[in-house]
C-alpha cells in the first residue's frame, strides 16, 4: 500500500543535521526537476525580498520564511516526517509509533511538496516554504512542472499494489492516477455526522480542519494494526474493523478512482 500526504505549510525549525543531499532522495527520477525548483527558489529568495514575498504568498509576519528559503543549500536537515507539523502530522503521530509501525510508515507514507514533487518520511530535507500553488518565475506554476515527471514515477513507486490517496486539492495538480492504476487509487472523504435538533433528520457536511486530523488518525491505525489491504475494497473493510464508519462509491467506470467517505459524528 502506497499512502499519498499532503505536506504541512508550517514546518519544524531547521534541524542540525547535515546540509541537503540531493542524490540522497527517494525517487531518484523527480532529481532533475527537483533541482530545477531549487534552484529557482534559492535564486528568488536571495534577491528582491518583498519580490520573493508577494511570488510565495506570504504574510509580513512570514518575512523570514524569504532568508530561510535562500539558505537551502547549507541549511540543517531532518528527516521529513520530523520537518511537517500541524494537524494531520499530529493526530499520525510519527515520533510515537512503535518500531514496527514505523517501519512500515518509512515504506509505505510518501509525502508531496511543491519543492520536492514527493519525499518519503525518512529522506532528509531542510525546512522551506513553497507551496504546490506557487507560480515561480522561471518555471512557472509548480503543479504543471512536476507533471510530467510525476507521470513516470508515481506508477513505478504504486507498483501492483493499493494506493490510499489523502492529498488536498492542490497537490492532485501535481500527478492523478490514470487507467488502471486509477483503479487501485481511493481517495477519502470526511463528513461530519449530526442530528437536526428540530426535525430529527441526519445532515452530513464536509469538515475541513478535522479532515485532515481524521486522515491522520486513519493513517496511524493502519499503521499500528499492521493491516495491509491490497483492493480499494479490503480497504474499507479494514477501516470498518479498525472502528470506522466507511460509505465506499466504486467507480463508474475504468480509469476512475474509488471515493470512500469516512462519517464521523464527532470533530476533534
Amino acid at each position: 500500500m502506497l499512502v499519498l500526504l499532503p505536506p504541512s505549510e508550517g514546518k519544524a525549525a531547521p534541524g542540525r543535521g547535515a546540509p541537503l543531499k540531493p542524490g540522497s532522495l527517494s525517487l531518484p527520477g523527480l532529481a532533475p526537476a527537483r533541482a530545477a525548483a531549487l534552484d529557482e527558489l534559492v535564486e528568488l529568495c536571495s534577491g528582491d525580498e518583498d519580490k520573493a514575498r508577494e511570488v510565495l504568498g506570504l504574510s509580513e509576519g512570514l518575512r523570514g520564511e524569504v532568508a530561510k528559503n535562500a539558505a537551502l543549500r547549507t541549511a540543517g536537515t531532518r528527516p521529513a516526517g520530523e520537518i511537517y507539523t500541524g494537524v494531520l502530522y499530529d493526530a499520525l503521530g510519527l515520533g510515537t509509533l512503535d518500531a514496527a509501525a514505523k517501519r512500515r510508515a518509512a515504506s509505505s507514507l510518501l509525502i508531496f511538496s511543491g519543492l520536492w514533487g514527493a519525499v518519503r518520511v525518512s529522506d532528509r530535507i531542510p525546512s522551506y516554504r513553497c507551496s504546490m500553488g506557487v507560480k515561480l518565475p522561471g518555471l512557472g506554476a509548480l503543479g504543471a512542472h512536476w507533471r510530467e515527471p510525476m507521470a513516470t514515477v508515481m506508477p513505478e513507486a504504486a507498483g501492483r499494489g493499493l494506493v490510499l490517496d489523502l492529498r488536498s486539492s492542490a497537490y492532485t495538480a501535481a500527478w492523478q492516477p490514470k487507467g488502471e492504476l486509477a483503479g487501485r487509487t481511493a481517495t477519502v472523504r470526511v463528513l461530519h455526522a449530526r442530528v437536526d435538533e428540530r426535525t430529527g433528520e441526519e445532515k452530513r457536511s464536509v469538515v475541513s480542519h478535522f479532515n485532515k486530523a481524521t486522515k491522520g488518525r486513519i493513517v496511524r491505525d493502519l499503521l499500528t494494526s499492521g493491516a495491509a489491504p491490497k483492493t480499494p475494497a479490503s480497504l474499507v473493510a479494514a477501516l470498518r474493523d479498525l472502528g470506522h464508519v466507511v460509505e465506499a462509491e466504486e467507480p463508474a467506470r475504468a480509469g476512475r478512482t474509488w471515493r470512500l467517505d469516512v462519517v464521523v459524528r464527532e470533530v476533534h
